[in-house]
Formats: C-alpha cells, sequence, structure tokens
C-alpha cells in the first residue's frame, strides 16, 4: 500500500510525480506503442486482441509462482479490474468496426485522463497542483487532436463517437480500480500478475462463448508475434501499476498517454509515415503536458 506520509502529502496535492515514477512511467508508454506494433499481424481485431489476452495470462501465470498472493482486500479489486479490462478490450474492437483505427484509439484514450482526475479527486482524494490539472488537460486535449485532425471527427459515425467514448469510460474505471487495488494489495505486482490471469481468463472465456471452443486455437499460430506484445503489454501495465502506489493515479495515467506520442514517433521515423499539421500540433500539446508534469 501507499506510504502513509506519501498518501498524506497526494491528498494535500503536494506530490506530483519524481523523477523515478517520471521516466519509469515514459518507459511504460514507450513500451505500450511498442506492442502495438508487434499485434499488427494478420488476424482480425478480436483476434489480435485476443492473441494478446492469452499471451499476457500465459506469461502472469508462469510468474505467479515468484509472487506473494495480494492482500484479502484486494481480491474484489482483483475482480472488478479484470472484468473492465475485459470491457475495455470488447468496446474497443466494437468502435473498431464503425470507425477508423486512428480516429478511434486517441479518441477513446484522450478522454480518459479528465475522468481519472476527477476520479482521483472524488474516490482517492487527491487533489492535483494547478499545473497538474494543466498537465493532464494538454495532454488529453493532445492525444484527442490527433482523433479530430482537420473536423475529421466530425465525420465519425455516430456509433464510433458512441463506443470510443464508452471505451474511455471502461479505461478509466479501470485506471481507478487498478490504482486502488495496487495500493490495498500491498504488492503492485502480486495485483498486476493475478488481475492479467483474470482478464486472460474472461477473453477466453467470451472467445469460446461467442466463437466456438476452436477460436483460441486459432490465433496461437501467431505465437510468434503475440509473444514480445504481450511482454511488452505485461511489463507497460506492470509500471503503472507501481507507479499508482507511489504517486496520484491521475498524474500517472495521463503520462502514460504519451504512448500516442510515442507511437506517431515511431511511424514517422521507422515506417515513414507522412504527419500532417494537425498530427504535429497534437504532438507539441502532448509534449507542453510532459513539461508541465515536471513543473
Amino acid at each position: 500500500m501507499t506510504n502513509p506520509a506519501i498518501r498524506r502529502s497526494m491528498a494535500r496535492g503536494r506530490v506530483a510525480l519524481d523523477l523515478t515514477v517520471f521516466l519509469s512511467v515514459l518507459a511504460a508508454a514507450l513500451m505500450h506503442a511498442g506492442w502495438n506494433a508487434f499485434v499488427r499481424v494478420g488476424l482480425d481485431r478480436f483476434s489480435s486482441i485476443l492473441l494478446l489476452s492469452m499471451t499476457q495470462s500465459t506469461l502472469a501465470l508462469l510468474l505467479l509462482p515468484f509472487v506473494a498472493a495480494p492482500a484479502p482486500a484486494a481480491w474484489p479489486w482483483v475482480i472488478a479490474s479484470s472484468v473492465l479490462h475485459t470491457g475495455y478490450k470488447l468496446f474497443l474492437i466494437r468502435a473498431y468496426q464503425h470507425g477508423d483505427l486512428t480516429q478511434i484509439y486517441p479518441l477513446a484514450r484522450g478522454s480518459a485522463p479528465p475522468i481519472v482526475a476527477l476520479g482521483g479527486v472524488l474516490l482517492f482524494g487527491e487533489p492535483l497542483k494547478p499545473t497538474g490539472w494543466l498537465a493532464v488537460g494538454l495532454i488529453a486535449s493532445g492525444v484527442a487532436l490527433m482523433a479530430l485532425r482537420g473536423g475529421a471527427a466530425g465525420r465519425l459515425p455516430t456509433r464510433a463517437l458512441a463506443y470510443a467514448l464508452a471505451t474511455a469510460g471502461f479505461v478509466a474505471s479501470y485506471t481507478l480500480a487498478d490504482g486502488q487495488g495496487a495500493r490495498i494489495a500491498l504488492s503492485a505486482t502480486a495485483f498486476a500478475m493475478w488481475m492479467f490471469v483474470g482478464d486472460g481468463l474472461c477473453m477466453l472465456t467470451y472467445a469460446v462463448v461467442t466463437r466456438g471452443p476452436k477460436a483460441p486455437l486459432a490465433v496461437l499460430s501467431e505465437w510468434r508475434t503475440g509473444l514480445p506484445a504481450g511482454a511488452l503489454s505485461l511489463g507497460s501495465y506492470w509500471i503503472a501499476l507501481w507507479a499508482f502506489t507511489r504517486a496520484p493515479v491521475a498524474l500517472v495515467a495521463a503520462l502514460r498517454e504519451t504512448s500516442v506520442l510515442f507511437a506517431m514517433l515511431m511511424g514517422v521515423l521507422l515506417l515513414k509515415e507522412k504527419a500532417g499539421p494537425w498530427r504535429w500540433a497534437a504532438g507539441l500539446c502532448i509534449g507542453a503536458g510532459v513539461v508541465a508534469m515536471r513543473i
């Protein structure tokens, strides 16, 4: 659980992100962008997400013998978080069925940090300093701006917009649940491993019920892609859970969304994709938010 002194300071709005947590969460954001690049395989969206979940769950199962069990009070949060993570993935898949990836993903992720910030105040008693609110606002605006790009969001189908915003609700909900659960568990690692196992079981059950018992077997041929993607995803979110125990959940959640900026830079520098003025403006907005977080 968070050190009591740190929690008292967070409640007074005095603690931001120390340098270790700050750099760790940036590394997690880079890892998050990395696994998104790995899952661009010859599978449909659902199968790609199922592959990722199965890989994460398998890796977590292998690590469980080396991890202490969470505190008993944390188990309801483990279960709730597993269900919420699964809900996030399923709603994201539905959003992709009605809209473009480059619009849906930034919109779903960018809408979540302000909700988490409000939840942090109301549920955890973690008010942010003015610069903290500025940082959350800039990062969220920059992420969302990548979806807007010149008014393109106005042409987004109504169902796509609805699913994207619902997905943002799931992101905010599991972030708050994870922040509370990791603190109560007395071990971010224990909470993370059991949550990934639960999430994998939920996704596996849903796949079998909706697509038949052969659905998990159909994605196993892509395990060479799933393994690095799952490892990066597990590591990325484990860092976030660890950071939740050491800093206000709103700042950690917002900083993690810089993964969208890293993904854009990977596309431009490595894949030679074009980035128009809207994407660069969004990138500058996210960068300004990162700077504000260190003020």
